[in-house]
């Protein structure tokens, strides 16, 4: 199974549920498609909720970077909510923790940006 996107609006920041496993093809392409859809539509401020992401390859972690890049760029900010174990792991194997601002709580997130 490859991910599953789901956006949602909290206010003024879009939430971007994922579940599934985000790896090299459909899942990294449709996750790319997401966040360059939601620049184009003017959103900034994008929460992307990991909870139910059961596993995120080298691909994955690309597109998340990459992700992270072109909302940075556009003038945005893109955080993480709710990883997993596995996840966060691979975070902080990458040194990616120190790039992304992660939250276990949604409403915290979302007050984040303000």
């Amino acid at each position: 199974m490859s991910v599953k996107l789901t956006v949602r609006q909290v206010g003024d920041v879009s939430v971007i549920d994922a579940s599934g496993r985000i790896t090299l093809g459909e899942g990294s392409s449709a996750f790319r498609e997401a966040i360059r859809d939601l620049v184009a539509k003017g959103n900034r401020k994008m929460l992307l909720n990991l909870a139910e992401v059961t596993y995120i390859d080298s691909s994955g972690i690309g597109e998340l970077v990459s992700g992270f890049t072109t909302v940075t760029n556009h003038g945005g900010q893109l955080k993480l909510l709710g990883l997993t174990k596995r996840v966060q792991d691979l975070l902080q194997i990458t040194k990616l923790y120190t790039v992304f601002e992660v939250f276990d709580d949604e409403s915290v997130a979302v007050r984040g940006f303000a």
